[in-house]
């Protein structure tokens, strides 16, 4: 008996020893493991100088490219126009100064959309002030071309756009369609807005389907008031109706969207000068903006002409310059008719229509 409780204690005993001995191995493994642990770099940590310096190099290249956002200038917008006009001369004024040379010039100035009429003058005072100045070298007319280009429009006209000194301001804006007539309201509507002004919008163009929808999307962005009739609606009563509508609720300004078919038909006139009539009984028009297509060449002379002549245009809105391959429309208008361009639109933004400066204009032809 004694001999079998001997046996039993050696056993627990050599139990007890044996789960010391595995205790102890593992703590002395885990204590193993920590430590290499604690000896190996953290990968997080590894990447942290690294992960500086491409911040600092982001933060450097942002600061030394360029904004993408900048707004083109005017002779970014007339690349186009720049590089017909200005790489034509340049063509003509690198040689020497003969008859051939102003018969190039006259050629170019043609070509660029400036008008027969207006080119034979520009070229005879070229020539004339050529030998005032004793200009015997073709590329020392570069400025005189510039100069004469300049000299063709009127700096002492106004060319801001008028409002009435008090009540509503009305603004009928005219022009064939596909020229950006509907569009340059909306540009209207929202300049407006920016200044604080009140606007509602008249949809008299009722013969061109969905001009109502299209002038709808303008009013809701610019947050302007629309008055509309049904399609095919007489324009007058539209116009009528509308300075109505601004006059009751003292709207600041009232743009009328007319319509737009083809100048050479007589009755289109007849109901632009009807709707002009029809809001001077009640009212006065401060401004005809009449919108010409710059790409339209010489055919935007003859609705100069025909529009001043039904509605008596007080300035013109020239459009899509940004498309324009030659851009001397402008100078031809001014310079065969008595009417300002008062703005121009240079692309399809709703922030791309501003003040028409000549000099400015020139400058960019020509640069």
């Amino acid at each position: 008996m004694d001999t079998q409780l001997l046996v039993i204690i050696l056993v627990v005993l050599a139990v007890v020893a044996s789960l010391s001995g595995l205790a102890l191995g593992a703590r002395d493994r885990r204590r193993s493991s920590e430590e290499q642990t604690s000896a190996t770099p953290d990968p997080a940590q590894q990447r942290g100088p690294v992960a500086v310096q491409e911040t600092q190099a982001q933060a450097t290249t942002a600061a030394t490219t360029p904004s993408v956002g900048r707004r083109p200038s005017l002779r970014d917008r007339l690349t186009k126009s720049r590089a017909f006009l200005s790489d034509r001369l340049s063509e003509v004024l690198g040689g020497g100064l003969d008859d051939d040379t102003w018969e190039d010039i006259e050629a170019a100035l043609i070509q660029a959309d400036i008008g027969v009429e207006a080119a034979r003058r520009i070229t005879e005072d070229l020539r004339a002030k050529a030998r005032e100045r004793r200009i015997t070298h073709a590329e020392d007319l570069r400025g005189l071309v510039a100069e004469e280009l300049v000299s063709l429009f009127d700096f002492e006209r106004d060319r801001a756009l008028a409002f009435a000194p008090e009540g509503v301001t009305v603004w009928l804006v005219v022009g064939v369609n596909g020229t950006g007539k509907t569009t340059t309201i909306g540009k209207l509507a929202k300049d407006l807005e920016r200044r604080d002004k009140s606007v509602a919008l008249a949809a008299a163009d009722t013969f061109r389907a969905a001009a109502d929808e299209q002038l709808a999307v303008w009013a809701e962005r610019s947050g302007a008031h629309l008055i509309k009739h049904q399609p095919g609606a007489d324009p007058g009563a539209v116009a009528y109706d509308a300075f109505a509508f601004a006059r009751a609720r003292s709207i600041d300004v009232l743009v009328v969207d007319t319509a737009g078919r083809l100048h050479t038909r007589v009755p289109l006139m007849d109901e632009l000068g009807k709707v002009r009539r029809v809001i001077e009984k009640e009212g006065k028009v401060q401004e005809v903006l009449l919108v010409i297509d710059a790409t339209a060449g010489q055919n935007g002379l003859v609705q100069a002409r025909e529009f001043a002549a039904a509605t008596g245009v007080t300035g013109v809105v020239l459009t899509k310059l940004d498309g324009s391959a030659k851009g001397g429309i402008a100078l031809a208008i001014e310079s065969t008719f008595d009417i300002p361009i008062k703005l121009i639109g240079i692309g399809e933004s709703i922030d791309d229509l501003e003040p028409f400066d000549p000099k400015t204009y020139v400058d960019a032809l020509l640069s």
